[in-house]
């Protein structure tokens, strides 16, 4: 009587350790720290917006350009972009280690969402400090009513 032997995959290869680092304890701390900020953050940003004044009708781009007059609202939503940003891309490294077996699709994959990330905060970040919304050289029907024509 013969066995045969089970058809088992290989165990995937362990990656290379450089030193010993606390890199992943840090991230861990950084996704509990940073998903308490956020939900203050967001919820805050909820409440501003849809509970104070006429709620979610006075919502438009008025409203919008008002807040960001103001410094304050312009770091609020900055520090919400950028948290929820490296939050979401801590987590999705997370699974990309977990779930990429192979060593080079699970660099490409990390390339890829390092890449939109920078690009996202990066945009975002310039669109909340350099919004105009009365820019100097527009026509005047195409400006808010807020607007001074020139």
């Amino acid at each position: 009587m013969t066995t045969v032997a089970p058809n088992i995959p290989a165990p995937r290869s362990p990656r290379r350790l450089r030193g010993r680092t606390n890199t992943e304890l840090y991230s861990w701390l950084f996704m509990r720290a940073s998903g308490m900020l956020l939900l203050i953050l967001v919820f805050t940003h909820l409440f501003v917006n849809l509970m104070t004044g006429d709620g979610i009708n006075a919502l438009d781009f008025a409203f919008v350009a008002g807040k960001w007059a103001d410094p304050l609202w312009q770091v609020w939503d900055l520090m919400m972009l950028w948290l929820a940003m490296i939050h979401g891309t801590n987590g999705l490294r997370t699974v990309i280690n977990d779930y990429a077996e192979r060593d080079q699709l699970r660099m490409w994959l990390k390339v890829g969402l390092y890449t939109a990330t920078t690009i996202t905060v990066v945009l975002g970040t310039l669109v909340i400090f350099t919004f105009d919304p009365c820019p100097p050289d527009a026509a005047a029907d195409l400006l808010p009513s807020f607007c001074q024509a020139p």
